[in-house]
């Protein structure tokens, strides 16, 4: 946590008297929603959350594969590890979808999310690494399914809407352009 004591320009001119704001400083990170266009599934993950203790029914959260940037590493060279890590699938052609700040108001955390064509065939078990303490669950269902769970509430993570939400759209144009491969 970091305390700045900060001024900026306003809008109708001039300067803001000075206030304090405090912010929650991390490293980027990455999202990747697994998708199969040959089967039409996507692959989940399910895991133990932290900050879903207070508000949702349960802290076990299913969400994209998702990891922190290390120093020096390409987003993209991030979430091929991260797929290898926590759903034992490699990435077989990658689509940018989204860069964004996740939370501006009190965070410096910027996602980089994209759509990875992975053989969900190869996803099953129980995955994520140890010395993380992570106990990491595939799950692989059809794209109906997923958008059925983003319908009914059960999807409860920004990247993971916004990545289904974007699949809707692109499901057809990436079925064509990976099935040509």
């Amino acid at each position: 946590m970091l305390r700045y004591q900060v001024c900026h320009k306003k809008f109708e001119g001039g300067w803001s008297v000075p206030f304090t704001r405090e912010l929650f400083a991390t490293l980027s990170a990455v999202a990747l929603l697994l998708y199969d266009p040959l089967r039409d599934q996507v692959v989940l993950i399910e895991q133990f959350r932290i900050g879903a203790l207070e508000h949702a029914e349960t802290p076990w959260i299913i969400e994209n594969v998702a990891g922190l940037l290390m120093p020096g590493e390409s987003p993209i060279d991030a979430v091929k590890r991260e797929a290898i890590e926590e759903s034992g699938c490699e990435v077989l052609d990658i689509e940018p979808i989204y860069e964004y700040l996740a939370s501006p108001g009190n965070s410096n955390e910027y996602l980089y999310l994209y759509c990875g064509w992975v053989d969900a065939t190869a996803a099953n078990g129980i995955h994520g690494l140890t010395e993380e303490h992570e106990d990491i669950r595939v799950l692989t269902i059809t794209t109906k399914e997923a958008f059925a769970m983003l319908q009914q509430g059960k999807i409860k993570t920004a990247h993971t809407m916004l990545a289904l939400l974007w699949l809707q759209l692109n499901q057809e144009r990436l079925k064509a352009k990976w099935q040509k491969k």
